[in-house]
């Protein structure tokens, strides 16, 4: 373990904060990383979802600061997060020793308790969720929990906005219509002159019908796509609107104008809004559509809503109360043809493991699963089961203008240079859900998942597998010096500082392929391997070769040798090459039977005949 020692100088809390803010890319900067720090502090031991909620960044992002604080020895390796003592130390420095929480232990500062007479409601919204439409994940859908349900029927009550009025839900799947309808139902009182609900989705407004008409509830259903105007029975009609739109600027925009325009003309109508945690410029983007939209803020409430299932957000949502003025107006003239989902602004593919048999599955447009609700309907393709967690995005790539030699160590003959991705595929990125236990973690490479041969590797605790970096150049120099005097013996270039120079300048053009092992302990390299993707000169098929392969000396090399292997060929399968290759010296017994393991075949067998000193 690691310890901190500050230097006022060169090592300050300050520069620590910022170093990992960097590391990260965070958007709150050094900012971001304090109140990440403070939660902990304030809530140790503390799990991923828990600080997320306290700050407002997403679970993904709070693992990675994690990792950081982690490896710089601010954080112990043990699950839910705690500091050091270091961290506590950096922690007293930085000023948050203080204890003092002053949120309301009752409401736990969403500003609304839940009274003796709707104990059962909660319940009743249970049942009704068990037998209603799942969430439909292409639309942006994840349901809310029974509790938050209740927790918006009274922001209704505790705003004035109910009872009495019309009430207009822009879009439904938390089935908020049915709640108000339960609430007046139990508490014997009527909440609404009128309930309408307008959505996209037949399944949802199926079952409100359904529960509705069982009940005698009256509640109004309208199918209708809203990047179209309103229709016009539903324009001007309403004292109250609420709305949980897609998590995008856009998605906040195209629903709060149909809420205008549902709403009647003149100040003061209410628009309760739902959304969730984004990065401060995401939010300006947010408010500056609701002030473009004539609508000011009446109340706001941290963590209000909390979601089934929505790991990356935490579970958790906001709720604001907005108000018309007498500049209020719908910021869409007619129908809107632009983006407005997370899928349409985020349209690449992205890779989701299955928990059951580690298979990996790409899920995305253009895939034969376009989002994770269709995968989880249809199970898992190899075992059937699930549940799935998301991993990397697939890597979009392109093609060099012109093919360039090769260089370096391994390369078949006419191989051509790497064809190069922009960037590195995010094989380091933490679990999105942070129930898992090892949702913080640096999420090493699951080296059998997706594997494109039958061989599976054996279980390897204590290393983590992750992209190579600047900071790895030193030792994986000395590995390229290994694999040189290995394969080449007495005329191998066994010069440490010309390897890392090669290193150094193959990482400036692209760290595509390189990932290094390492142990989970200390960080230190163990192993490494390079891929690269090459095109075979004469037949213009693409091929992917081990171009370095080597693992230190160790009771455990054999293992991390198969892991790295098994991690380069799961990349290799992302590339969708027409073959994997890998020269090996032909004295080195070991490396050829780790080979011959993944269903490698000997291809080619190099000859070579010494002449007598000078060629004579």
């Amino acid at each position: 373990m690691t310890h901190l020692h500050l230097d006022p100088q060169e090592h300050s809390a300050e520069k620590l904060l910022q170093e990992v803010a960097n590391a990260v890319r965070l958007q709150e900067g050094a900012v971001g990383v304090r109140s990440v720090l403070r939660a902990i502090r304030r809530l140790a031991p503390a799990a991923t979802k828990e600080i997320s909620r306290a700050t407002g960044i997403p679970v993904p992002i709070i693992a990675a600061i994690s990792n950081e604080l982690r490896r710089r020895g601010i954080l112990t390796r043990q699950r839910p997060s705690q500091l050091t003592a270091a961290g506590l130390e950096l922690a007293a420095d930085l000023g948050m020793d203080l204890a003092m929480d002053p949120t309301c232990p009752q409401c736990h500062g969403r500003e609304v308790t839940v009274p003796a007479a709707l104990d059962e409601m909660a319940a009743r919204m249970q049942a009704l969720m068990d037998v209603g439409p799942l969430a439909d994940m292409s639309l942006d859908q994840s349901r809310c929990t029974p509790e938050t349900k209740v927790r918006r029927v009274l922001a209704l009550l505790r705003a004035g906005a109910l009872p009495g009025g019309s009430l207009l839900l822009v879009g439904d799947d938390d089935l908020v219509s049915l709640a108000v309808a339960v609430a007046a139902e139990v508490l014997g009182v009527r909440l609404a002159q009128r309930i309408a609900v307008v959505d996209i989705s037949p399944d949802i407004l199926g079952y409100v019908e359904e529960v509705s008409a069982k009940h005698g509830f009256g509640i109004e259903t309208y199918q209708h796509d809203l990047r179209l105007p309103l229709p016009e029975e539903l324009c001007r009609q309403f004292d109250v609107a609420m709305t949980d739109p897609p998590y995008t600027a856009e998605g906040a925009r195209v629903f709060l104008s149909r809420a205008v325009e549902g709403l009647r003309p003149g100040p003061a109508n209410s628009i309760f809004f739902s959304f969730g945690p984004k990065s401060p410029d995401e939010l300006y983007s947010v408010q500056q559509e609701i002030l473009e939209l004539g609508l000011v803020t009446n109340g706001y409430i941290n963590n209000f809503n909390e979601y089934e299932g929505s790991g990356i957000i935490g579970g958790s949502g906001f709720l604001q109360h907005l108000l018309t003025t007498g500049s209020t107006r719908s910021s869409v003239d007619g129908s809107y043809q632009g983006p407005m989902y997370t899928r349409d602004k985020r349209p690449q593919q992205r890779v989701f493991a299955c928990l059951s048999c580690r298979a990996r599955i790409v899920v995305g447009q253009g895939a034969r699963w376009q989002s994770v609700a269709a995968l989880r309907a249809d199970g898992c393709p190899e075992c059937g089961g699930g549940p799935f967690r998301p991993r990397q995005l697939v890597p979009e790539t392109k093609r060099p203008d012109e093919p360039r030699q090769p260089e370096g160590l391994g390369q078949p003959d006419g191989a051509q240079q790497p064809t190069e991705a922009d960037e590195h595929p995010a094989y380091d990125v933490p679990l999105d859900d942070a129930d898992d236990a090892r949702a913080d973690d640096d999420a090493p490479v699951r080296a059998a998942e997706g594997l494109p041969t039958g061989y599976r590797p054996r279980e390897l605790d204590g290393y983590r597998i992750r992209p190579a970096e600047e900071r790895d150049l030193d030792a994986i120099a000395a590995f390229e010096v290994e694999i040189a005097q290995v394969s080449f013996q007495e005329h191998a270039v066994d010069d440490l500082p010309t390897h890392r120079s090669r290193l150094a300048k193959a990482m400036s053009r692209s760290k595509v392929g390189m990932f290094v092992a390492c142990q989970e302990s200390d960080d230190q390299v163990v192993g490494w391997v390079w891929m690269s993707v090459n095109r075979n000169a004469m037949t213009g098929n693409s091929y992917v070769n081990f171009r370095s392969l080597a693992v230190a000396p160790g009771e455990d090399r054999s293992l991390v040798a198969e892991q790295l292997i098994s991690v380069g060929l799961r990349f290799a399968r992302e590339q969708r090459p027409t073959e994997v290759v890998g020269r090996v010296y032909s004295g080195n017994l070991p490396m050829r039977a780790l080979y011959r393991k993944f269903g490698f075949e000997s291809a080619h067998m190099a000859m070579r005949l010494r002449l007598p000193e000078g060629g004579r």
